[in-house]
């Protein structure tokens, strides 16, 4: 056989190759890419401190002599709703109010990468008597779950018995104090009791959560590990994925405004 023949077959041998190994690297970064940060009270108060400068900004535009809102609370006893105006929301970066998930996996041929699900459609309310947080209800359309993945996406959604159970729900079950005569900037933390109901089953979890007051919103934003099967939900398989924990933590931030 001529040395030229041999050549080229061993440059489209090594063609291939190199070419399975960018399918490969483009399908993990695509597909399975890195995931969001987890929650944290620094990122989330960036966020709302944006959006208060921007309101602050074209308060005073409008105002003639005036220097604008200044965007300070007027005591924190009240009711107060979640804000879904602020910020925005995607996969990668989401800033606005958003529940979610995360849970690891162990992919085929391409190893541990964590899958994350959040929906930014989120209705909820808290009310505060003295220095006393007396009820909490929150409800999260989980129809608007957002995944890195399409396939991904409906997999989750067949878990989550969406069709059937479109919406998951938190209750508070037990009051807790917060510190008195908070204002802007002041940071606290705590711990919420209550009932938490995903796909008709319904279980009381405590989940600590980290708060600051910015300007005139309230910023929380909280992570607990929870048993999927405790809701009877069963995590969604692939045939790429290997294994999947059958546990993972539940995450919130949300932007609450005066009601």
């Amino acid at each position: 056989m001529a040395p030229g023949w041999n050549r080229k077959r061993i440059a489209y041998f090594v063609g291939g190759a190199v070419a399975l190994v960018v399918v490969a690297l483009v399908a993990y970064f695509v597909l399975f890419g890195n995931s969001p940060d987890e929650v944290s009270l620094e990122s989330a108060v960036d966020s709302a401190q944006s959006a208060t400068a921007t309101t602050r900004a074209e308060s005073s535009q409008t105002e003639t002599g005036g220097t604008g809102s200044t965007g300070s609370i007027d005591g924190i006893a009240g009711k107060w709703v979640v804000d879904t105006s602020i910020g925005d929301f995607s996969f990668e970066d989401a800033t606005s109010s958003f529940v979610g998930f995360r849970v690891q996996e162990e992919l085929a041929t391409i190893g541990a990468t964590e899958a994350v699900g959040r929906t930014p459609t989120i209705d909820g309310s808290l009310t505060i008597d003295g220095s006393t947080v007396t009820e909490v209800s929150l409800t999260a359309d989980m129809t608007d779950i957002v995944t890195n993945n399409s396939q991904r996406n409906s997999r989750v959604q067949s878990a989550l018995s969406t069709s059937e159970f479109p919406t998951a729900n938190f209750t508070l079950t037990r009051p807790f104090d917060i510190p008195a005569d908070l204002s802007d900037g002041d940071q606290f933390s705590v711990s919420a009791v209550g009932d938490l109901t995903i796909v008709g089953v319904t279980n009381e979890i405590e989940i600590p959560l980290e708060a600051q007051v910015v300007g005139d919103l309230v910023v929380v934003v909280g992570s607990v590990d929870i048993s999927f099967a405790d809701w009877n939900v069963s995590v969604p398989s692939a045939p790429i994925v290997a294994s999947v924990e059958d546990h993972g933590p539940l995450e919130m931030q949300l932007f609450f405004a005066r009601g």
